[in-house]
């Protein structure tokens, strides 16, 4: 597998709906910018995934951002994601983070927060407290409480071929209340059975078979997932020059550049004082043009 892509598939006759992502050089590129200990790039593996599946869920243009923060060596870490699944993300931490480390030894006393953003309309957020042993079960726990559907999320991360993966699967009874709780606790049965090898290095077409030969399944066109940060040279020119000018010239004097560096990606931008002349010149211009 090349390339990252999430699958929707619905069950005939049964009222529940699935979802599989499968994760590859987006994982790699969101823990590659930092050197982050293995049990936080596990964390943000899962909430990667995560945020890919519920993003699918969306019904609008817009975004969705999950993150999980608290008082722990962890005290953030966020996945943001939108309709057309370009994710990116970041975790902050401190001290020593021990090999093995569950969710809670992470964040402490924490919470997670997730953030729905419409193109148009309402931001939504909604905020559960980290009650169960795992990720996966603190977003079990959001959806039994905000949207009352049934939902059984499987979260992995770890390594195949020498390379890092992160991978997910998603059930959840539809909201036209046809489905049974025999099928569902039958299909997640199931799935129970997936192992990380089968969801790291299986086509998903060769996985959900696997899974589901004795069921209907209806398998909708992939979705490609792709990182993006979305920062620029031109953005954080236009972050630097809305600092005063005081502070820009202490900082020249001081570094002899003003520097921005961008977490999502580790992309270091510099501007000297040349750089500054030049943005700053640029931005007359741009006011001058808009006065006429």
């Amino acid at each position: 597998m090349t390339k990252d892509y999430l699958n929707r598939y619905l069950f005939d006759g049964v009222s529940v709906r699935g979802e599989l992502v499968q994760l590859g050089n987006t994982y790699q590129q969101i823990i590659s910018s930092t050197e982050y200990p293995a049990p936080v790039k596990n964390l943000l593996g899962e909430l990667l995934v995560a945020t890919s599946l519920l993003t699918a869920t969306l019904k609008f243009e817009g975004s969705i951002t999950v993150q999980v923060q608290g008082d722990g060596p962890v005290s953030l870490a966020v996945i943001n994601g939108d309709q057309n699944q370009n994710l990116r993300g970041v975790a902050r931490w401190e001290g020593d983070v021990k090999e093995g480390s569950s969710i809670h030894d992470l964040m402490g006393k924490g919470y997670m927060v997730i953030t729905i953003i419409p193109t148009q309309g309402e931001r939504y957020q909604g905020v559960v407290g980290l009650e169960g042993d795992t990720l996966a079960e603190c977003l079990e726990a959001y959806f039994k409480n905000s949207e009352q559907l049934r939902t059984r999320i499987w979260l992995r991360t770890g390594e195949f071929e020498g390379q890092p993966k992160a991978a997910g699967m998603l059930l959840q009874v539809m909201p036209d209340g046809q489905g049974s709780e025999s099928d569902f606790e039958h299909l997640e049965t199931i799935t129970d059975t997936v192992k990380n090898e089968e969801l790291f290095g299986l086509e998903a077409q060769d996985l959900l078979y696997r899974l589901y030969h004795q069921e209907e399944v209806k398998v909708f066109e992939p979705q490609e997932v792709n990182f993006e940060c979305g920062c620029s040279r031109e953005r954080s020119g236009s972050a630097v020059i809305s600092l005063h000018p005081d502070e820009i010239e202490k900082i020249l004097a001081e570094e002899g550049k003003v520097s921005l560096h961008c977490d999502y990606c580790g992309t270091d931008y510099d501007f000297d004082s040349i750089d500054i002349a030049a943005l700053r010149e640029n931005a007359t211009e741009a006011d001058d043009n808009q006065v006429h």
